[in-house]
């Protein structure tokens, strides 16, 4: 028995077979007007640009200082790591695990695992357990935190700079950038095209 690529419309979850779009075009749900997919000119080359870029960026968000604090003739700086580490052993553990989670973890898992898919169909073969990992990548999405960091990290700017001079650091530079290659390479990831390059399963 042969079977046909169905897809569900994520607002009200009627099955319909995908229609073949021109590079630029937009499929929509028929029923209810939801935008089902969008097809896009070379999206999985740029998606896997810009997640090595991402990887790189990370990297350099993780291994340099966020910023430095000059009070008087002493200089203090962290990393993201020590500064989640620094939360852990003052009393707040579960804020600590969290930002750990949030900004270091989860990012860097999802830039890997879209390495790990892209990077073999850029070259003309299929890895192993594309299924898992796309599962996998789209229950993680929820959970990277980096544009809350930044967010944090720039209120926390504006309250220290009236005590101290506060000296950006690499890492910090980093993760502005890293907020949006992140966001272009899962704008870019199109898990549907990838989804139609699987065999389909018999019975």
């Amino acid at each position: 028995m042969t079977h046909e690529h169905l897809i569900a419309c994520h607002e009200c979850d009627l099955l319909l077979r995908p229609p073949e779009l021109e590079p630029g075009g937009v499929a929509r749900c028929p029923r209810c007007g939801a935008t089902l997919f969008k097809s896009a000119h070379r999206s999985q080359e740029r998606a896997l640009a810009f997640t090595v870029s991402a990887i790189i960026l990370l990297l350099l968000a993780n291994f340099f200082p966020i910023m430095g604090l000059q009070i008087g003739g002493s200089y203090v700086s962290c990393t993201l790591s020590s500064a989640a580490l620094m939360l852990y052993h003052e009393g707040m553990q579960e804020l600590g695990i969290l930002v750990l989670i949030t900004t270091v973890i989860v990012p860097t898992v999802q830039m890997l695992i879209m390495l790990y898919v892209l990077l073999p169909l850029s070259l003309g073969y299929l890895p192993p357990r594309i299924p898992d990992m796309l599962r996998m990548l789209n229950i993680l999405r929820p959970w990277s935190m980096v544009e809350v960091f930044m967010l944090g990290i720039l209120v926390s700017l504006t309250k220290l700079a009236a005590m101290a001079t506060v000296i950006p650091g690499i890492a910090l530079w980093s993760f502005a950038v890293l907020m949006v290659l992140m966001t272009a390479a899962m704008s870019s990831f199109n898990p549907r095209q990838i989804w139609l390059q699987l065999p389909l399963e018999n019975p």
